[in-house]
Order: structure tokens, then sequence, then C-alpha cells
């Protein structure tokens, strides 16, 4: 969004009667939604210029930009309103927890369904049957929230600590483990290690910002497309 387009934004959005607007904040990454924060208009122009977000703080009247005094700061990727104009959608590359409580999300208390709708129930049992891939995006976000909190004690935290060669260095060595598992022709051993080796690289995207979907894309892509054979 550009800083010009800030006058045709104030007649476009509708604000509400403190001159407010939600803005639902989501990790551009693994898709997860991070926050609900509030905008005005200043605070939108501000997070525009600075491509960071700022908000306004209903409770104690002011501006403030989100991460200045914790550093869980978030930059923009994308910005945008629905089709009311009564609401923004910021997409971010979350740095740290969103949360204040430092949860990755604010949204981590569940409230449990009831009947065919309730967790394991049959609507949701059928519904991860039809999605064979629906894993990916579930161990997408878990290693976002263990990049973003760090908690003590787990081997995802731990690589992220360790940084980005030691990632490699895991990438490595279990592609190596993966040959090895196939030559042998034990398909129990390749299951196994191809499992450590997609969500090795699953934490090398977490870390370089590069999201599942977007590999997904570039596959798309791909397909239907003539191959070029480069043997002589």
């Amino acid at each position: 969004m550009k800083a010009a387009d800030n006058s045709e934004l104030r007649s476009v959005l509708k604000w509400d009667a403190n001159g407010l607007i939600p803005a639902v904040v989501q990790d551009a990454q693994s898709k997860e939604v991070l926050m609900l924060a509030y905008m005005n208009e200043e605070s939108l122009k501000l997070s525009i210029e600075s491509g960071s977000t700022w908000f306004w703080s209903r409770s104690r009247n002011e501006l403030w930009n989100k991460g200045a005094t914790s550093g869980h700061t978030q930059r923009i990727v994308s910005l945008s309103y629905d089709c009311d104009g009564d609401t923004l959608l910021v997409r971010v590359q979350q740095q740290g927890p969103a949360c204040h409580t430092g949860s990755y999300s604010c949204f981590y208390n569940a409230i449990e369904l009831e009947g065919d709708h309730k967790a394991g129930g049959a609507a949701e049992q059928h519904a991860a049957e039809a999605d064979r891939f629906e894993i990916l995006g579930r161990l997408e976000t878990i290693i976002a929230q263990r990049d973003a909190e760090r908690p003590e004690g787990t081997y995802t935290s731990y690589l992220f600590d360790k940084g980005v060669d030691k990632i490699l260095k895991k990438v490595g060595e279990e592609s190596a483990e993966v040959i090895i598992a196939a030559k042998n022709e034990d398909n129990d051993e390749l299951r196994s290690e191809a499992s450590d080796l997609v969500f090795h690289l699953m934490v090398l995207l977490r870390e370089r910002g590069l999201p599942l979907d977007a590999v997904m894309t570039e596959l798309a892509g791909r397909h239907g497309k003539p191959t070029t054979n480069k043997m002589r």
C-alpha cells in the first residue's frame, strides 16, 4: 500500500464511532491468526509508511508500535481490507511471540464444540481424512510457535537457538540417511528418515522466512511444463 493511497483509504474504510477499525493480524508464513487490535487513521498511516504495525490502544488512549519495547516486532507483508471495508487484515512476519503472555498467538484458549462438530467428532475426522496433507499445515504452525516462544527443552527450539548452520547440518544428515535407507531397501527405515528430512526442511523454511505455500506454488507452476534434458 502506497502512502499516496491514504486519502482514498480514509473514505473507503468504515471507521467506528471512535474513529477505529479492527485489524486482524496473521502470520504470513504459517497462516496462524496471531492477534486482534485496533487502528485509527494515524496508526494506519504509520503502519503503511514504516512497514511495521502501529495500533491505537483503547485502554491507554495512545498510539503503540508493536514490539517497540518487547522486541517482538511485526514486519508487514501485506495489508488489505474486507468487502465491507470495516476490517483490516494485516499479514506479517512475526518476530517472537505476538501475545503479551508470551504465547505465539493470542488465540490459545480453545472452546470445545459438541456433537459431530467437536474435536475428534465424525465431521472433523472426515475432513482430516479428506486432506491427507493436513499434517503439514499443523506442523508448520507448531514450528512457527516454537520459533516464537522458544520453550526450553524442545528440540525445535534448540535448532532455532543454534541457528541456520545447525539446521543446514541436520538437513544434510537426514538427506544422507534417506539415501542409505533407500539403498538398504528398507521401507520402514525410509519412512522414518523421510519424515525426519521433511521436518528439518520445514524448520529451515521457517528460519529463512519462506512459507510452505511458496514451495507448493512452485511445484504447481511446474506442473505440465516441458522439462529440459541436459544430457548431451
